[in-house]
């Protein structure tokens, strides 16, 4: 034996290591007790106890996307493999980078039904971008680095790397990552000059333009929110977000729409509607965004830029197809649009921003405010304007009403500040996710904006949070509803809330004392302010129950099924449909 030689849960820390790993968030277990025994031994790398293996999928993801690396996740085998499954498909979703590493009985065991064994490569091939069981432990530290470079290369997303027991106590030889090349997969970076140019043609020649961008964006690094806001000041053109890319384009610039899709604005929506040029930017044409795929931006000549070479022609058939990253593309859009000197036709443009901006007045946010009742969107709007000089705010949410509700009403000025779960629409992801965005940023101001119904589904991770003294705060908008759920049953079943109602909720205040942290409560509007700044001042870890409107539904809506430019804008209001006039788009 080679005196140089280490065994196989040696390798993996040092891997991990060398991957730049800081922390992990794991749940200790038997098939993993070697690599548990090697993190007892060395101080390079944290790890963070959860309280249960989704958690701590969502909280790598929160990790992952305030900070643009990759996530770590250990598990043990069997069921703590299996919990990751929820996590695993919301990171797929979201092309979040995860890599989670899950214990397996010993190799001879595999397909005997050992205990706590479960075939979870199999499972998750569907719900991860790759996946590896490693038999060989002169292969682990290769497989690590690979699975490190699919995680984060092209469009990110979650890879599992499978360790039977017995591969982690046999001795093996380190292979360093500056030896470990993938053969097959090598995402191309930078787009087609001559698709970039035609592109380029067609946006300088629209009259009614519009730039949909998506998380692509945020993945793709700072440096592409800040391509993506020259080239549309550069261009003039309008700018919307999807959720997943709030932030991408700063909210506070005039040509920003708002977001876009199901609860986006009057604006964004018809704009997308009644454009003639839309370029999509690391977007994927979701069906939230699009609403009726037959009536979806029906008029436009339409162009893509992707780095996922199977997001092109995917949902909806485009015109121009770009396969780069986001972020060189945009450089070489600006390029190009510089150096042809193009200038779209400033009076269709000016007659384009002129519709824009009657729809804008509609104020479709408007909401009925209250003395008596606290309305959900005030308690948002109060939560922005006394968080929003602060640099290090850092916003998760759950799922449902109060999620769309933070995304129209909570604006956003950079990227990586804005963390929900998009494409999955996973209940309980907020809490965890906040709590390592508060690892990551452990002086930041964390806010989960959360559901009471949503919030309680991994509400374990308080534990959590109070073991580590991690000063997370959770803003619950208490409707005791499934908010989303109750407002769809009344819209489209006739008011009919099967087991929508929460009756049996515990006393928030008093559960955020049991795990060690503040709890606080407003019932009326004139105690908002204050909650907000009593939980922003608090060094420990809150919870503050926002006690408001049961029936409050969450507008502008396009019901499901419908069309860009059939929206609800609020109780029984029907939009105006755009007419398509000699060019013009009027209302």
């Amino acid at each position: 034996m080679a005196d140089d030689q280490m065994n196989g849960s040696q390798i993996l820390l040092k891997a991990l290591e060398e991957q730049g790993v800081d922390v992990i968030f794991g749940y200790p277990g038997g098939a993993v007790l070697p690599i548990y025994d090697e993190i007892f031994k060395q101080d390079a790398i944290r790890h963070i106890l959860v309280r249960h293996e989704q958690g701590a999928m969502h909280a790598a993801e929160g990790y992952a996307r305030s900070t643009g690396k990759v996530g770590v996740v250990l598990v043990t085998s069997g069921p703590g493999a299996t919990n990751t499954v929820t996590g695993l498909t919301d990171a797929l979703m979201d092309s979040i980078p995860v890599v989670c590493l899950t214990g397996q009985v010993p190799t001879h065991l595999i397909g005997n039904d050992a205990f706590q064994e479960a075939d979870i490569t199999g499972i998750t091939r569907p719900c991860t971008k790759h996946n590896y069981l490693v038999k060989d432990v002169n292969a682990l530290a290769r497989t690590v680095h690979e699975a490190f470079y699919v995680a984060r290369s092209g469009r990110p997303g979650p890879v599992l790397v499978d360790l039977p027991k017995d591969v982690m106590t046999a001795m093996g030889d380190y292979t360093p990552v500056s030896r470990v090349t993938h053969r097959t997969y090598k995402p191309r970076m930078k787009g087609d000059i001559n698709l970039i140019r035609r592109a380029v043609d067609i946006m300088a020649a629209a009259k009614r333009p519009i730039l949909y961008c998506g998380g692509g964006i945020i993945n793709s690094g700072p440096a592409a929110s800040q391509l993506l806001t020259e080239f549309v000041r550069l261009t003039g053109f309008p700018c919307t977000l999807t959720v997943m890319g709030l932030g991408a384009f700063p909210a506070s610039d005039p040509l920003y729409l708002g977001m876009l899709g199901m609860h986006g604005t009057y604006e964004a929506n018809l704009a997308m509607h009644g454009c003639d040029v839309m370029v999509a930017i690391g977007a994927r044409f979701d069906d939230r965004i699009t609403g009726r795929l037959a009536d979806f931006s029906p008029n436009s000549t339409k162009i893509h830029i992707d780095i996922d070479p199977s997001s092109i022609n995917k949902n909806v058939p485009v015109d121009v197809g770009i396969v780069g990253d986001v972020g060189h593309v945009l450089e070489d859009m600006i390029k190009v649009w510089k150096a042809e000197q193009a200038s779209p036709d400033q009076k269709a443009l000016a007659e384009w921003w002129k519709s824009i901006d009657r729809w804008r007045a509609r104020d479709c946010l408007r909401y009925e405010n209250s003395t008596k009742v606290i309305k959900p969107q005030y308690a948002l709007q109060r939560l922005y304007e006394l968080t929003k000089d602060r640099d290090d705010v850092y916003i998760t949410t759950e799922v449902g009403q109060h999620q769309m509700w933070a995304a129209q009403h909570y604006r956003f000025d950079k990227p990586n500040h804005w963390m929900t779960s998009g494409g999955l629409g996973t209940m309980g992801y907020g809490l965890p996710a906040a709590m390592g965005v508060q690892v990551a940023h452990p002086k930041a101001l964390v806010i989960d904006i959360a559901g009471e119904a949503s919030v309680i589904m991994n509400i374990q991770e308080m534990s959590t949070i109070a073991q580590y003294r991690l000063p997370v705060k959770v803003f619950i908008l208490n409707n005791e509803y499934m908010g989303m759920v109750r407002q769809w049953q009344e819209l489209l079943y006739g008011g009919r809330y099967a087991e929508s109602y929460m009756d049996s909720l515990p006393d928030f205040v008093k559960l955020a004392e049991a795990f060690q942290a503040v709890g606080l409560r407003a019932t009326k509007p004139d105690e908002v302010d204050d909650v907000i700044r009593e939980m922003i001042e608090t060094d420990r870890a809150v919870i503050a129950d926002i006690r408001v409107d049961k029936l409050e539904n969450c507008f502008p809506m396009i019901p499901s099924g419908a069309a860009h430019n059939e929206m609800l804008l609020g109780p029984g209001d029907e939009a105006e449909t755009p007419v398509a006039e000699e060019g013009m788009v009027l209302v």
